[in-house]
């Protein structure tokens, strides 16, 4: 699996305008086409100023604001056109956090519904497990249209939604509010917004349609074929829109849970009728004038989207450029890591990643340009810009130490640079433990035990011990070393909201390792017979573990509304944040309640007293997967999970007790503090025995200190 989004298919401290000017980069071919605003004057954004009539929402696939050396600029230090951008016009959180499990997957889809992964269902990704009729569990995608049913690689169907609230329902879509409100919402390589499954094709078009005889060809000229038609670019369109007529091979956008219903509307699903609507250029180019293509197993150039990982920032915010010419006004994208070559990782500052970082950068200097030149800027456009998560370099330091890639670049042993694999199943074996059991493999493996036995089940214990006592040596460093930082069992993993209303997909536990470590079973991907050992090239980014220099990534907000902050290195937030400060901003609602929460901090008409504020603070951190409450009770839960014996298991049941108690507790708070901050952010509501809440929170936070021990 890559770091970036395989399982799909699979320093300058200042930049100056010089360099931003120098790295401007070039204009698209033939320029852009005519703006069709029909459907930006039909759409009714309510942000308080009037102002917003655009949005544009950006995720990065592992894209660092940080430095991963000291001497190397970071990834977005060294995209100018960019940086200026936010930091100059808006503010960049810097201390932003990821829910739980760390994986674009789960990251995606919290920043886009503003829930945890427990409300929302794929805490574990970007596959996960769940437990068929034969008590074995089967392994699943998480990557897949929003309505779809969860099914297994060896076709066993779970009976579930892929995505579940915690009744047990397809969450509400994100681009709902906006279609009620008029306004087209375009989607590109963002998780589950589009079409991600050939399989999805014969849904959406039906069974013996055209386009569903095409996606039958299974065949990996024939899959790549479909990929380039129909998979990853989706325009989800206003109550009778033009743009997703049935002339323009519009159908129906079904969302069979919608709270209040959602009956009227279309959408276009794929390249091959989203494209000629978008662009009077075909084939539809990037923002280097290349043809946007997806590529046939023989090399052979198939114009159409080009698979996820191939969505570059030239090619993500070509599609982007074009939808908001062409009246679709809110538009979503990711755009792919630029730390890779052909899936391989690459270290800071080396050659071919500094190249990549100087596309983006040209590439973002392209776009901005030609959305000035269509009059959408900061003073009409909210922009929202993150990443997924951010990583853990695994391998050793460059070759020649103090280069900075930008001027001397850095070089890599290559031999040296890789995940190390565990072969788990190996190693328990060596220890005794032969118990079945499935494995979503990972730097933080779920644990699957055969039959789905209880927490307390004498066979779990066992293996949780042993699991915890397990000590390798690292080939990187050659210390010999405890595999497993933390772990967690299913209270724990409920505490970290990692338990989704379907038991069936809930690992017997979860062992977060250190991150230099891929546990998997055998056999490795570089060896048939090794138990321990790197592989060169394979997931040299690590990431889905805990470890704050993983959990902590970025988030920025320029236009309309927003604070021109600079740098914020203070707002503690997560990605549950992001989408309720986008419905303020736009004067928008939700039909449900948020576990994120407004963050005041970014808007320029704060309008709250400070201790709305420190509620606001302290709510993340007994909420937050990655928060206080979190890594406190991970902590307590490793040292009681590993604890015990046979004949004397008290110690855990004790724990376990305890923190079921307490994380009800903290719940039910939670549940008070959540609608308290809505009610304020959405209803103007005064608010009311602040101060007895946040003493609460607090009693909450040294309950779970206490707890960890």
């Amino acid at each position: 699996m890559s770091a970036t989004r395989l399982d799909r298919v699979r320093g300058l401290a200042i930049v100056t305008a010089a360099t931003m000017l120098a790295l401007t980069g070039l204009s698209v071919r033939g320029g852009p086409t005519q703006v069709h605003a029909a459907s930006t004057a039909t759409c009714q954004l309510g942000s308080p100023t009037g102002a917003i009539k655009h949005v544009i929402e950006i995720t990065f696939d592992n894209v660092h604001f940080r430095r991963d050396d000291p001497n190397v600029p970071s990834d977005i230090e060294q995209m100018p056109n960019l940086y200026n951008f936010l930091v100059g016009n808006g503010t960049v959180l810097n201390n932003n956090h990821t829910p739980l499990i760390s994986h674009t997957g789960t990251d995606i889809l919290t920043t886009l519904t503003g829930v945890y992964p427990d409300r929302h269902g794929q805490p574990v990704s970007n596959t996960y497990m769940f437990y068929g009729p034969d008590g074995v569990p089967h392994t699943a995608l998480s990557f897949a249209y929003w309505t779809d049913k969860a099914l297994a690689f060896d076709g066993t169907a779970e009976g579930k939604y892929n995505m579940l609230t915690a009744a047990g329902q397809i969450p509400p879509a994100p681009w709902v509010p906006f279609t009620r409100a008029g306004c087209n919402v375009g989607g590109v390589g963002t998780a589950n917004i589009e079409l991600e499954r050939v399989s999805n094709v014969a849904t959406v078009y039906g069974v013996g349609s055209p386009e569903a005889t095409e996606a039958a060809d299974m065949s990996d000229l024939g899959q790549a074929k479909t990929t380039a038609d129909f998979i990853g670019v989706a325009v989800h369109c206003a109550h009778s829109a033009a743009l997703c007529a049935s002339a323009n091979h519009g159908q129906p956008d079904v969302l069979p849970n919608e709270p209040g219903g959602y009956v009227g509307f279309n959408g276009l699903f794929g390249h091959t009728y989203a494209a000629p609507l978008i662009s009077s250029t075909q084939p539809m180019t990037d923002l280097d004038g290349n043809v946007i293509a997806n590529s046939g197993p023989g090399g052979e150039v198939l114009p159409g989207f080009p698979g996820f990982n191939g969505t570059t920032a030239a090619v993500s915010l070509s599609y982007v450029a074009a939808m908001q010419e062409h009246g679709v006004p809110v538009t979503y994208a990711y755009i792919s890591a630029a730390h890779e070559k052909a899936d391989t990782g690459l270290g800071a500052g080396d050659p071919t990643y500094e190249q990549n970082l100087r596309n983006y950068d040209r590439a973002f200097g392209t776009f901005f340009n030609r959305l000035a030149k269509d009059g959408i800027n900061k003073s009409n456009t909210l922009f929202v810009v993150s990443a997924d998560e951010n990583d853990h370099f695994v391998g050793a330091g460059p070759l020649n130490p103090g280069c900075n890639g930008v001027t001397v670049p850095c070089h890599y042993d290559p031999n040296k640079t890789g995940n190390v694999e565990v072969a788990l199943d190996t190693l328990l074996a060596q220890h005794g433990i032969t118990t079945p059991f499935g494995l979503k493999g990972d730097s933080a493996p779920d644990y699957y035990v055969n039959g789905n036995p209880a927490p307390n089940d004498a066979s779990v214990r066992a293996m949780e011990r042993a699991v915890g006592a397990l000590v390798v040596t690292n080939p990187l460093t050659g210390r010999s070393e405890n595999l497993t930082q933390y772990m967690a069992d299913r209270a724990e993993l409920n505490a970290l909201h990692m338990v989704t209303s379907d038991p069936l997909r809930t690992p017997t536990f979860t062992q977060f390792e250190l991150p230099d470590y891929a546990g998997t079973q055998a056999p490795l991907d570089c060896s048939d017979t090794a138990t321990v050992m790197l592989c060169p090239g394979v997931e040299v980014w690590s990431h889905g573990d805990i470890q704050p220099q993983i959990t902590t990534t970025w988030l920025a907000m320029v236009g309309p509304g927003v604070r021109t902050g600079g740098i914020d290195n203070k707002t503690w937030s997560d990605h549950t944040d992001i989408r309720p400060t986008l419905m303020a901003l736009t004067g928008l609602r939700d039909d449900y309640r948020h576990d994120g929460r407004v963050l005041f901090e970014l808007l320029n008409t704060r309008g709250h007293d400070g201790s709305i504020l420190d509620l606001a603070e302290v709510y993340k951190q007994i909420n937050a997967p990655v928060g206080a409450f979190g890594m406190a009770t991970v902590r307590g839960a490793t040292t009681a999970v590993e604890s015990g014996n046979a004949s004397d298991d008290s110690r855990y049941s004790n724990f376990d007790a305890k923190l079921t108690s307490l994380t009800n507790d903290r719940n039910a708070l939670a549940l008070k503090i959540s609608n308290l901050l809505e009610a304020v952010a959405f209803d103007k509501a005064n608010a009311s025995r602040v101060q007895d809440l946040i003493d609460q929170a607090q009693g909450i936070l040294a309950r779970a200190n206490q707890l960890a021990g």
